[in-house]
């Protein structure tokens, strides 16, 4: 039977190694998405690190404790194996080498009884007189070993012939195995008559003691390793009954923010996480009785202004006829009457617009606006909206100019909507205009079209941009309006820029001039993403080389608050 392919083999090995590269974001999304998860890491760590610290604490001395307990018992033993062979030497008459041999196989003898060590090294005192303490010295062949019984050790033996003082060190034993152990070699010095002063030397073997520290150490770091397991599952357990109401509470909170205002906490038991859930439902009982009370003045709100809106038709249309009367002849009138007869045509205009606007703002309201789409051109759109409101340019002494670089202009809009926000932004800025030319600048993207118009105006502070857009707003109610309009063309335009799925945007400076940007999907149902256009001009602090010739020197900015919008 054949492998598998080399190929699928190497996609595998790639996958894998794919996957391992991600585990790193994927454990820091898991750390920073789960309070669980940090709590019982967080527990884990601290609780390894206290069991690191103190089970080393307790290895050390432990481990101290044993070999300051075996030193203790060895330096005991040694004492007693060094009396004992003094002891024996002292109490005997040696008159030849002969008999001094024997009498130190007999002090071996009681060394070996006394101190439990078959370890054993005499060597003569460096300097003896005695032709045979050559003949005398013998070692182990563990205490024989090179390094294991150092020069520092037998010189401070040596230097002290006589006396009943004990020197030690550990050292390094070898085993019959072929390894080492750790030992600790006793060095006492003795007298014996005839033969002159030599060095005791006792080596005594710590493999017992080192295999009871292993153990313990071994038992120590198995049992905090369980210990450790047993906290982290002791925190999850824990962290999970804490941490499950809150994300139930969390989850609850998102529904209600998405509109589902019959969701509730379940409240169980009496303890702090019950008070928790039962205070949550009452503040969502009373957020859905106050959203529902708002939400009925509101429905109440939309169906007033409609039906007043409608009502007012019928008379206002008598009126409007009455009107056209009176203004077709007020040549025959004395002049106050007639002047009469074209205030009255003027304010029934302006009448009329306002209920078309509260009617419009009323269907925005109740969500029954609605979208007729179709593949629009919007600079022929613009140049269609700048030939309709020339005139009033003229009028105000403002020059507008329509720049187009270049690209894919059409896009699926509903063009009585876009003519009708252009028309509120160019009759705003010829009203605010003084006198400056106006640019209305087209662009688009693969994604998105945008048009703005900027004016070279006295311009708004941030605050007073910051609510241009809102309902019946003026920045300077006290100035009088030279074109008219109702105080809604912004608002309806915001509203017809989101109702498309676009962005209506305001950039303006005290004596430097506004500029509204409209930016659209090229399709519907599409997003806009950036925006081809910058909202803030080119010429924002300075003239641009394209429009310099739009700034006057008259231009120059003079500061002061702006003027009423919307």
């Amino acid at each position: 039977m054949s492998g598998p392919p080399p190929s699928r083999a190497g996609e595998s090995a790639a996958g894998f190694w794919r996957g391992w590269r991600g585990w790193p974001s994927r454990l820091a999304h898991v750390w920073r998405s789960s309070l669980q998860f940090r709590t019982v890491v967080i527990t884990v760590a601290l609780s390894a690190l206290a069991v690191v610290v103190t089970g080393t604490y307790m290895s050390i001395s432990i481990g101290n404790d044993l070999f300051q307990s075996r030193l203790n018992q060895v330096l005991v033993e040694s004492k007693n194996a060094a009396t004992a062979a003094q002891t024996i030497f002292d109490s005997a008459d040696a008159s030849g080498e002969a008999s001094t041999i024997s009498l130190l196989s007999s002090a071996k003898s009681a060394i070996i009884a006394s101190s439990s060590s078959r370890l054993i090294a005499v060597y003569a005192t460096p300097g003896a007189t005695s032709t045979s303490t050559t003949v005398l010295s013998f070692a182990s062949p563990e205490l024989a070993a090179e390094g294991v019984i150092t020069p520092e050790l037998r010189a401070e033996v040596a230097a002290d012939p006589g006396s009943s003082q004990q020197y030690w060190q550990s050292v390094s034993l070898a085993t019959e195995s072929g390894g080492s152990a750790p030992g600790i070699v006793v060095g006492s010095p003795l007298t014996i008559p005839g033969a002159g002063s030599f060095e005791l030397y006792i080596g005594y073997n710590l493999a017992e003691a080192e295999q009871t520290l292993v153990f313990v150490q071994q038992t120590l770091w198995l049992g905090g390793l369980a210990l450790v397991i047993l906290i982290g599952l002791v925190a999850w357990l824990v962290v999970r009954l804490v941490v499950q109401p809150i994300r139930m509470a969390a989850e609850t909170s998102e529904r209600l923010a998405a509109g589902q205002l019959e969701v509730r906490i379940p409240e169980k038991g009496e303890d702090v996480i019950a008070t928790l859930a039962r205070s949550f439902n009452g503040m969502a009982d009373s957020m859905q009785s106050q959203i529902t009370q708002l939400a009925e003045l509101s429905q109440v709100q939309q169906r007033f202004v409609s039906d007043v809106s409608h009502e007012l038709r019928t008379p206002l249309t008598t009126i409007r006829l009455a009107g056209d009367v009176l203004y077709d002849q007020r040549d025959t009138f004395p002049a106050a009457t007639g002047r009469t007869a074209e205030l009255l045509h003027t304010q029934t205009e302006r009448f009329e617009l306002l209920l078309a606007d509260l009617l419009e703002i009323s269907r925005f309201d109740a969500g029954s606006a609605q979208l007729d789409t179709e593949p629009t051109n919007l600079v022929r759109l613009a140049e269609d909206a700048l030939e309709q409101i020339r005139s009033l340019a003229d009028a105000a002494g403002s020059d507008l100019r329509l720049v187009a670089p270049g690209g894919y202009f059409e896009a699926d809009v509903d063009g009585r909507r876009i003519r009708r926000i252009l028309r509120n932004l160019l009759g705003n800025a010829i009203e605010h205009g003084e006198g400056r030319p106006i640019v209305v600048s087209v662009d688009s993207d693969e994604r998105s079209v945008a048009l703005s118009v900027r004016d070279y105006g006295i311009g708004m502070s941030e605050t007073d941009a910051e609510r241009v857009f809102d309902r019946f707003w003026r920045a300077d109610p006290s100035r009088k309006r030279t074109i008219g309009g109702t105080g809604l063309g912004l608002a309806i335009s915001l509203e017809d820029a989101a109702l498309h799925g676009g962005a209506l945007e305001v950039w303006s400076r005290p004596g430097a001039g506004s500029c509204f940007r409209l930016t659209l999907p090229r399709e519907r149902g599409g997003s806009i993403g950036g925006s081809p256009l910058p909202l803030e001009p080119d010429d924002a602090f300075g003239p641009a080389p394209a429009v310099a010739e739009l700034r006057p020197p008259s231009a120059a900015p003079t500061g002061g608050g702006g003027g009423d919008r919307g």
